[in-house]
């Protein structure tokens, strides 16, 4: 869902300001009508394979209305079969949740949640563009519980402009206080084509950012919460989507800038749909801008880039499975990753030591 209120300063992602300030109905439909006509297209790649997650994410999912995905899930069910477990996930930002109870969500079939608070402190939020206050961010996740969600992430970035161990360790306690069972925790990267980018703000030292990250793991630890992959940290069960993409699972793609992965009797491919939701919407189904084929030279780093992102790694045999490549080709790089003690020495498990996930990169490399 490609709509936002407001451009965030920092946001590469492919969103795009609402037309005159609000989703009219009938850009609404014609969407969600053509997001249809895009799935029509993809339900071959699916091979007899059932849905097992859907994750709603944007722009602003929170900005269509609960009858719409209601008539949005009606139209995909009757095209391929979710399981009945089926984790649907809508992303939403605190500040755009006002018109739309959260109950009306969860009716739908949406049973997860993922607010986009990214902090709770006020300046921060202003300096990073975000609509919504504090208080909005606080009282979003309590009407969330409230109305029956009990599977609820908040987004939080860390290593923000002139932000203090202090602030960034009073966002995780406002997450968890509040009764977030999942949290992504990531840090603040300056990307191309953003207005940070062409601003640079002033971003901590290297020396804080190290008390931010082991000072705020330390005290996720100690609420309670596992974490399980890089950002990711659970008091819930794993998110079922992220953990899809992490083991080099395929999935589908609908909507303007979607990009999805599937596997075919020859070999892995990677495809996306066109960015801009006015060409999206020009022709129905919207063409593909690419359907490429991952080269084999570039499965290996691209398998261990997702697999190794996760604390207990992936079964060995996913390697093969998941690639099409044999084991024996990377076996020597393993060994020698093994040896130095940046991924655990286990017949039957690819995964990193503690050690190599604080030089991910590193171990990365040997796999280029």
């Amino acid at each position: 869902m490609p709509w936002c209120v407001k451009k965030c300063p920092y946001c590469d992602f492919n969103s795009h300001t609402v037309p005159d300030g609000a989703l009219s109905d009938s850009l609404e439909q014609s969407y969600l009508a053509a997001l249809v006509a895009d799935f029509e297209t993809q339900v071959a790649y699916a091979q007899g394979r059932e849905i097992e997650s859907v994750f709603i994410g944007g722009g602003t999912p929170s900005l269509i209305s609960a009858a719409g995905y209601e008539w949005l899930f009606q139209q995909l069910k009757a095209r391929l079969t979710f399981t009945a477990s089926c984790e649907i996930t809508l992303e939403a930002n605190p500040g755009t949740l006002e018109h739309q109870p959260f109950e009306d969500y969860l009716a739908v079939g949406i049973n997860r949640l993922s607010l986009g608070v990214q902090t709770f402190d006020a300046d921060h939020l202003q300096r990073l563009g975000r609509i919504h206050s504090a208080a909005h961010a606080v009282s979003a996740i309590e009407n969330a519980k409230l109305a029956g969600f009990e599977r609820l992430n908040v987004d939080l970035m860390h290593g923000l402009p002139e932000q203090t161990l202090d602030q960034a360790l009073f966002d995780l306690k406002q997450a968890v206080e509040a009764g977030a069972t999942h949290i992504s925790w990531y840090q603040l990267t300056i990307e191309p084509n953003t207005v940070f980018f062409r601003t640079q703000p002033t971003l901590p030292d290297e020396s804080t950012l190290f008390d931010i990250q082991s000072s705020g793991e330390a005290y996720l630890r100690a609420q309670g919460f596992i974490q399980y992959e890089v950002s990711a940290w659970r008091k819930e069960a794993p998110s079922q989507h992220n953990v899809n993409y992490w083991q080099f699972g395929d999935y589908l793609a609908i909507g303007a800038g979607a990009h999805g992965k599937v596997t075919q009797a020859d070999g892995v491919y990677r495809f996306q749909k066109t960015r801009m939701p006015k060409d999206y919407l020009s022709q129905t189904p919207a063409a593909m801008v690419q359907f490429q084929q991952v080269q084999a030279d570039d499965l290996p780093f691209e398998f261990m880039m997702n697999a190794l992102r996760l604390n207990t790694g992936v079964p060995q045999s996913f390697y093969a499975a998941r690639t099409g490549i044999h084991f024996d080709t990377i076996a020597t790089q393993v060994h020698h990753l093994q040896q130095k003690g940046l991924m655990l020495d286990q017949a039957d498990t690819l995964a990193c030591t503690s050690h190599g996930h604080q030089f991910l990169n590193t171990v990365l490399e040997s796999f280029l």
